[in-house]
């Protein structure tokens, strides 16, 4: 089997998936209510797109392709709209974040689909486990080369965007130390990590692709859980190493920031690249999991260190320009006072500091949703 030609894609153009929980009203756990919803917004005219994820108190909202972050943080709002109006026609919350803090894995159900039934009988336990939540961003790419060149390229900056979004500090009723446990689940899975050091997209698709078919352990893209990965039916690579944050606006700012840098790295300091760039991405992912922007980054070329924190300031205002350039100079705004004040798992612990309760943080994020 082939994957056939990388699609035609206008370079550039954004998307984003975002996966959300959804919450009873009462005690405040996670509720399977992802059938009904999805049947209520099904019946309206819902911006982008809404489908199931594989457990039922979770569901998945994608924009169509965007341009820049004005465009994309208009029908962000607009998605979450309509969410929220369906939510309490239904009496059920609804909110970002990376893990649900209390919800047991064990309690929750398979969404009845054919894939997820087939996941749940490869994988087990950790199919239920999998109930945590991620932003997942697309970028255009004018061909399969150039999207796996960026896609190699931006391995590099992978623990700024897990940093930015963490918003993931409790699972199962404990407070992990982590600013991302979720990507925890997500590593657990033998086809996660980083794709096969390869540039060409013949040699991907007719060697590498196709052989792992052959070994039956794989029949589509999706089936790789890989931090980015290629999506040839889009004409796009996808991040897929955030967590949801507690804001649709967050979301955007997050998309526009990999917008810039994808801008930056093709039209203004390409990079040759090695397998080197591996030499210490995992340590790199990891610290920037476990501290968030207080981890320390390892560059794999220089060897030198410094706070994730750090290094985001810098590339900000390295590639503002470009991203102004783009139409999305607007989210860099956000982006500087982030990064200065802390991610979403810092408001989460806060928020748990002075409660002294798992269910006011949940509630506290059924709010910022709102917002």
């Amino acid at each position: 089997m082939k994957l056939g030609p990388f699609k035609d894609s206008k370079p550039y153009t954004i998307g984003v998936e975002l996966e959300l929980q959804l919450i009873n009203l009462s005690n405040f756990d996670l509720t399977a209510a992802s059938p009904d919803l999805i049947y209520l917004l099904n019946k309206c005219e819902f911006p982008g797109n809404v489908t199931p994820e594989i457990t039922e108190s979770m569901i998945e909202v994608c924009t169509d392709v965007m341009h820049n972050y004005n465009e994309l943080n208009a029908q962000l709002e607009q998605i979450r709209e309509y969410l929220v109006t369906a939510c309490d026609k239904l009496n059920i919350g609804i909110c970002g974040g990376g893990t649900h803090p209390f919800q047991k894995w064990s309690e929750q159900k398979i969404y009845n689909k054919q894939r997820f039934n087939e996941s749940s009988v490869r994988y087990g336990y950790l199919a239920k486990q999998f109930t945590v939540f991620g932003q997942h961003v697309h970028i255009g790419c004018a061909s399969g080369d150039k999207a796996l060149y960026l896609l190699h390229a931006l391995s590099r900056y992978v623990p700024h965007f897990i940093a930015l979004s963490a918003s993931s500090p409790f699972v199962q009723g404990t407070d992990t130390l982590f600013n991302s446990a979720r990507l925890n689940s997500v590593f657990a899975f033998p086809l996660s990590g980083h794709a096969p050091f390869i540039l060409n997209w013949e040699q991907f698709d007719n060697e590498y692709f196709a052989k792992m078919c052959k070994t039956g352990t794989i029949k589509t893209m999706k089936d790789f859980y890989w931090d980015i990965r290629p999506k040839p039916e889009y004409g796009t690579i996808e991040l897929r190493v955030c967590d949801t944050p507690l804001t649709v606006k967050k979301a955007g700012m997050l998309a526009a920031y990999l917008q810039a840098l994808c801008h930056y790295i093709l039209e203004a300091e390409p990079v040759e690249l090695s397998e080197d760039i591996y030499l210490v991405y995992n340590h790199n992912r990891f610290q920037a999991c476990r501290f968030g922007m207080n981890g320390k980054i390892i560059d794999p070329q220089s060897y030198g260190q410094t706070t994730i924190r750090e290094e985001i300031l810098g590339m900000i205002h390295k590639i503002e320009p470009h991203a102004v350039e783009l139409g999305s100079g607007e989210a860099f705004k956000l982006l500087r006072k982030y990064v200065v004040k802390g991610n979403d798992a810092d408001y989460l612990r806060e928020q748990f500091i002075s409660s002294d309760s798992l269910e006011y943080i949940i509630d506290k994020s059924l709010i910022k949703f709102r917002q």
